[in-house]
């Protein structure tokens, strides 16, 4: 007998080695459950009675008031036993947690594992071995055959035979990984009975490795992260080559990821406005004209002196009022113009059933062709030198514009996850048509989705303006939309409707950013970039359609 085949425990050696364990635990967990019967357990069914009480409205007011003050008055008492028990019952635990330290691991589970990894072995070589004779049985059995159909069938035999030999095999492992696991899951569930479900940080984080480890699928782990190992990598590429390509110049430098923030922060409003319509298997391709639009008004409104421009042929002059007062009216504008356009485009969407595509591509044509006509195209000029430092100063060196990015984050990540109104989001995302039986007003869930698109847009346009310190025309803004799109789609919100969070969005408009940057410093021609988004975008959208092929 092999050493490997020696470590291979049989069901009643094994049951052997639990014994002793289970015996002495078990004990320990009686003698606990008898001191929590009149303790705490009657305290948690008492509290579960009180709630159900306070909920029951088939009894007046008097037979509820009287009833819950004969439960409170048990509780008083039940709470009076566990406050009696607890020491005995913190020393129990103390012994049983002891005697699992000392012996779970030393005398069972090490062996466990042992075995389990001599079982693979043998697996493995019963595999080779069925596959060894498979081949051999063949070749015996084809050196009989002369008839062209007959050769066709064997062979179609033979890696059927090989198919039936490897699901075995895999479900020989399969079984294996699921009783190590259960075996280590076993010391956790008798800690669960010992302590009522209060595990330590450290046994939390274990648990969790263990889930994580026995779970894992390096295919789906590909699917799901490949795209972010990839772009990694090329991130990396570009750090090393920057230096000898720019003579020396650094790509990883304090100074350039705060100009990658900078740059990323009004562009995560503009991710996270048109994120809750790709939920909801839309898109918006109107983003970058409302770009435009809102620079075009806010550079107007907070320009430095008289505006030279005019809008209709009128040359409006706010210099009049408070600085902080235009600041101000700048952003109330450009979220009412962005609210009113998404507006529109949500209710086609909504009313209609007509595509995002369609009522966002008019949008985009009506908002281009006005701010266009009524500006004759030209810029603005520059906004007063003062409002960046009043909105957006640099404390220390660290560009503020950064914070109001993380409370965009914060915020709507709150909505998507906190509130009713993100819930239904993602029920209309993932089925409108179950969404709608269960109740959901599905016009107003999505009304909803454009309006908040629309104040993101907004804000993210007049923080752009703020950024750049004015220059607003109508051409501002070209291919935002597809940024915004792409980092949504790279940051997994997937066109199927109903997948997608927070965290990938700002991944997506970070990478995107940050690639951008890095070409930019190399020298790459602006065409190209658009070649290496294109690229980004078409990867990101097949691994999104594997993953919805794979879940059908």
């Amino acid at each position: 007998m092999s050493q490997t085949t020696a470590n291979i425990l049989e069901p009643s050696g094994e049951k052997q080695l639990r014994e002793p364990i289970a015996s002495y635990v078990g004990a320990i967990q009686k003698k606990i459950d008898d001191l929590r019967a009149d303790g705490t357990t009657k305290v948690i069914e008492l509290q579960s009675a009180i709630e159900s009480a306070k909920r029951d409205k088939s009894m007046s007011h008097d037979e509820r008031q009287k009833l819950m003050s004969s439960y409170t008055t048990e509780l008083q008492e039940a709470k009076r036993v566990e406050a009696d028990h607890k020491a005995q019952i913190d020393a129990l635990i103390k012994d049983a947690e002891g005697y699992l330290a000392q012996h779970f691991d030393k005398d069972y589970f090490s062996k466990v594992k042992l075995s389990c990894a001599a079982q693979k072995v043998q697996a493995k070589a019963d595999y080779q071995k069925s596959l060894a004779q498979l081949a051999k049985d063949h070749a015996q059995v084809m050196s009989t055959l002369t008839d062209a159909q007959e050769i066709k069938d064997e062979k179609y035999v033979y890696k059927n035979k090989q198919f039936d030999a490897k699901v075995t095999y895999q479900k020989t492992l399969q079984d294996i990984k699921n009783h190590e696991h259960d075996v280590f899951s076993w010391r956790y569930h008798l800690i669960d009975l010992l302590r009522m479900s209060k595990f330590t940080l450290a046994e939390t984080y274990a648990q969790k490795w263990e889930n994580y480890r026995y779970s894992f699928n390096m295919r789906s782990f590909l699917l799901k992260n490949g795209l972010y190992i990839v772009i990694m990598l090329i991130f990396i590429a570009l750090c090393i080559l920057t230096p000898a390509i720019k003579g020396g110049t650094q790509l990883l430098t304090y100074t350039n990821v705060i100009n990658i923030f900078q740059q990323a922060a009004p562009r995560m409003f503009l991710a996270l406005g048109v994120s809750g319509l790709i939920l909801l298997t839309g898109t918006d391709l109107s983003i970058g004209r409302m770009v435009g639009m809102g620079m075009t008004a806010s550079t107007i409104i907070m320009h430095q002196g008289i505006n030279t421009g005019q809008v209709f042929g009128i040359a409006f002059d706010f210099t009049a009022m408070p600085v902080a007062v235009r600041i101000l009216l700048a952003l109330v504008t450009c979220i009412v113009l962005s609210t009113i356009f998404t507006s529109i485009a949500g209710f086609f969407t909504a009313k209609f059933k007509m595509h995002p595509f369609i009522s966002t591509m008019a949008n985009m044509l009506i908002i281009f062709g006005i701010i266009t006509y009524a500006t004759k195209g030209v810029s603005f000029g520059a906004i007063e030198p003062v409002i960046p430092s009043m909105v957006i100063p640099k404390v220390g060196g660290f560009p503020t514009i950064i914070l109001w990015a993380i409370a965009a984050i914060v915020i709507v990540w709150f909505i998507w996850n906190k509130t009713t109104f993100g819930k239904n989001l993602y029920a209309v995302g993932g089925n409108p048509e179950a969404a709608a039986v269960s109740g959901i007003n599905v016009f107003r869930v999505m009304m909803g989705a454009f309006v908040m698109a629309g104040i993101l847009y907004g804000f993210g346009s007049w923080l752009e303006c703020i950024r750049m310190v004015g220059s607003g025309s109508a051409a501002y803004g070209q291919g935002w939309d597809m940024d915004a799109i792409a980092a949504c789609v790279v940051g997994g919100v997937s066109f199927t409707g109903g997948i997608g969070k927070i965290s990938g969005v700002t991944i997506g408009v970070l990478i995107f950013t940050a690639l951008t940057y890095s070409l930019t410093i190399l020298g790459i021609d602006t065409n190209l970039q658009f070649v290496f988004s294109g690229i980004i975008i078409l990867a990101a959208v097949t691994l999104d359609c594997l993953k919805y092929v794979q879940k059908k």
